[in-house]
């Protein structure tokens, strides 16, 4: 065989959702790929597991552009109907308040605007206008910083980006996100409904800037979609994708570094074997990648410099009842949101009236809970871990959970309680490896911070590149999609010789 015709080697480190979706990039291209996990499992974050009956999805729970998936698919010559299907949803989510009023955002602009009119007293034209603004800033802003290094030269000589940078106003950058949304919305509950898209990111809208209003486009605008099966589906499809395409993966490989030399990377080394490869790609979190796979302290110190994002504090709950108030992502609102963000970022604690997550995935697979039961994932907002007493946290924190909710479902959930799982931000960074359990790398808080984030390449090691949520252009399953097609393009471009 000549030297011509044998595939490039490439090496992906983690496969979670952009590692994997890095790893059929790759194959597509004619790289002969492997992949290292150091758990037993593909998926990262977005893991599965079945207690007692009960089914739970173990990581992200909201799911928006598809399209990202679908494109994988196309790239990859596959049907995606083959692997994954899902559904939109009527109600992308349930706002329930402290003084009963039940907000449903529906999918519908129009029924959304008179839901907030009808229960708020908002016009209905504020939303229209910050949706439609939205929609502006993502269509021209978000189609050039989201789908390109904004490490490279080639990027900001694009033809369009004069036109993204006129349409990120001054405001965008020198307002947070919660001025922003007093300046459009004339309620409280409206402010408190969009200051919440700034935990997409693990950020605080009291300080992150109002570029963030961009989120909610995804959400109420594209779409908010249920895969059919749970998340975990999503998993299942992008692993059979790869492992169709050839990739072959090592589960319970936790890779020890990184190897290069003469600013050129050469492989990396599990379990003190050697493994050469032409390129390597890290999924795992950017801070531990330079820290402990590339012994590059001094980067890793600088990278410290950022603040961290938020973490989570999650129980899985199997409830022994059914809740017809309740739908697939419903938000119990914390009675004061800033003070409960100044605990997250400021003093590192839990608030004593946190807002309250709840996703049902049993609401639209009746295989995920027994009949007339119903499989809870219940998940706060915490800090990162910063050495915090997480035992009596959780013991606290459960107590407040419990009371709040009793409090605005009117019921006793103590007792419904059939079964339970409890994730910290010490047990995510031990099964995700996200330093210090921040489920986003940074945060977003400062105001060039999103455009800030580490870029997808190396700039010292020639062939070392990273994908994942800790670096450009973010985390959650869409920019964790795009973190791929960014970084496989580079690869592409870089090795089309």
């Amino acid at each position: 065989m000549s030297t011509s015709s044998i595939s490039k080697k490439a090496v992906v480190i983690g496969a979670g959702v952009a590692g994997l979706a890095m790893a059929v990039r790759l194959a597509v291209q004619g790289f002969s790929v492997e992949v290292f996990e150091s758990n037993d499992y593909p998926g990262g974050k977005l893991s599965h597991f079945e207690k007692d009956g009960f089914h739970f999805d173990a990581g992200p729970s909201l799911f928006t552009q598809p399209q990202n998936i679908e494109d994988l698919f196309e790239f990859a010559g596959a049907s995606i109907h083959e692997y994954f299907t899902y559904e939109k949803v009527d109600v992308a989510c349930q706002y329930f308040f402290e003084d009963k009023k039940i907000i449903k955002a529906h999918s519908d602009k129009d029924k959304f605007a008179n839901e907030l009119f009808e229960k708020l007293g908002e016009d209905p034209m504020s939303l229209h206008r910050y949706l439609s603004d939205a929609e502006k800033l993502y269509e021209n802003v978000g189609s050039i910083f989201l789908n390109h290094s904004l490490h490279k030269k080639d990027t900001w000589l694009h033809r369009r980006i004069w036109k993204a940078l006129r349409t990120v106003k001054i405001s965008y950058l020198m307002s947070t996100l919660n001025r922003h949304n007093e300046k459009r919305f004339k309620t409280k509950e409206s402010v408190q409904i969009f200051n919440r898209f700034a935990t997409y990111n693990g950020s605080n809208p009291y300080k992150a800037p109002g570029m963030l209003s961009v989120i909610p486009h995804l959400e109420q605008n594209q779409g908010t979609y249920y895969p059919h099966g749970g998340m975990i589906s999503i998993t299942n499809a992008l692993y059979r994708l790869a492992l169709n395409k050839g990739v072959l993966f090592h589960f319970g490989s936790k890779v020890q570094q990184i190897v290069h030399h003469q600013k050129k990377v050469k492989g990396i080394e599990v379990n003190n074997q050697f493994f050469p490869s032409d390129i390597v790609v890290s999924n795992a979190d950017i801070y531990f990648t330079y820290k402990n796979l590339l012994g590059d302290s001094l980067k890793s110190d600088k990278l410290l410099q950022l603040e961290r994002s938020s973490s989570a504090l999650i129980f899985y709950w199997g409830i022994g009842k059914s809740f017809d108030q309740l739908g697939l992502h419903n938000i119990l609102f914390s009675k004061n949101y800033k003070e409960e963000f100044d605990a997250l970022f400021h003093t590192k604690t839990l608030f004593d009236d946190p807002t309250i997550y709840i996703n049902i995935t049993g609401k639209h697979d009746k295989a995920h809970a027994p009949e007339g039961k119903e499989n809870w994932f219940v998940m706060i907002n915490a800090p990162a871990n910063y050495g915090q007493d997480w035992n009596t946290y959780k013991e606290k924190t459960k107590k407040a959970v419990i009371n709040k909710i009793n409090r605005i479902l009117n019921t006793d959930i103590h007792s419904l309680i059939e079964t339970e799982e409890i994730l910290d931000p010490v047990s995510i960074e031990t099964k995700t490896g996200s330093y210090m359990g921040s489920l986003y790398g940074t945060s977003s808080n400062a105001r060039l911070a999103a455009f800030l984030r580490p870029a997808n390449f190396a700039q010292s090691i020639k062939g070392l590149y990273f994908c994942g949520g800790t670096v450009h252009p973010g985390g959650g399953i869409p920019l964790c999609l795009k973190s791929a097609y960014i970084t496989a393009e580079l690869i592409k471009a870089e090795n089309k010789n």
